[in-house]
């Protein structure tokens, strides 16, 4: 009944989340959360979220979204987990060399023993909400910005705009995360939104864009009015529902 049931574990700055869902993308337990520990080096994030499958019902398969670029399933670069005690921290060269190549798909399949795909976390989200059909855009505000494109509902290879500067060297990731949040408010950062959307719309083209992740939340209402048609705010609840659609994805895992 229901196809087989998915491990959806999404990995943040902040916090892990993690829930069992069938093909259909409905949940079969209580969601879990459990803060992301530091420093976090591989073997603790792959223990991290095996101790919390044990404490869900069985799974036939997992997927995990985590912060960085990975290509299939190795991890090329991830912001966070290098750091010390968490984002915007100071980086710890030790940490830089055990994640950097670290093939992150197969340490989980050998510690969860059930098949695994381990992608970019805004593309976890992405899968939970696109249609399949034209260019879609997936932006996710949160620690920083997070973005995933797809094309007729295949994933596009993964890019960094976090990392791309946007005014006088701040990044994207430092122009609208949430430490700007916190320090401008939420009218204020929200016309930041704006700004972003506004100066992306001519570089994508896309047919829509949706705003996740776990401040879309804290756009204002005015912000999101003079979004456009085309762009949709998305509730973060969506990534872990992407942990059992990104199967059906072309070329998934």
């Amino acid at each position: 009944m229901g196809g087989p049931r998915t491990l959806s574990v999404d990995c943040g700055g902040g916090g892990i989340k993690a829930n069992v869902l069938d093909a259909a993308g409905t949940a079969h337990a209580r969601a879990v959360r459990v803060p992301t520990p530091y420093p976090l080096p591989p073997e603790l994030f792959v223990e991290t979220i095996a101790e919390i499958a044990d404490g869900l019902p069985p799974a036939d398969r997992a997927t995990v979204g985590m912060p960085g670029m990975l290509r299939h399933g190795v991890v090329v670069h991830t912001p966070h987990y290098v750091t010390r005690s968490g984002p915007r921290s100071r980086v710890d060269p030790d940490l830089v060399a055990s994640w950097t190549n670290l093939n992150m798909r197969e340490a989980l399949s050998s510690r969860l023993q059930v098949p695994t795909v381990v992608v970019n976390d805004a593309e976890l989200h992405g899968a939970g909400v696109v249609a399949g059909s034209g260019v879609e855009l997936v932006l996710t505000l949160g620690t920083g910005l997070g973005s995933a494109l797809f094309d007729g509902g295949r994933l596009a290879p993964h890019l960094e705009w976090s990392r791309a500067p946007i005014r006088r060297g701040t990044t994207y990731d430092e122009y609208i995360g949430e430490p700007e949040r916190r320090r401008l408010g939420n009218a204020l950062w929200s016309r930041r939104v704006v700004s972003v959307v506004d100066g992306l719309r001519p570089v994508f083209h896309w047919d829509r864009l949706y705003l996740g992740g776990g401040n879309s939340r804290a756009v204002s209402a005015s912000a999101v009015n003079r979004l456009g048609d085309d762009v949709v705010v998305v509730p973060n609840s969506a990534a872990l529902i992407g942990g059992a659609r990104v199967w059906d994805l072309p070329d998934a895992g």
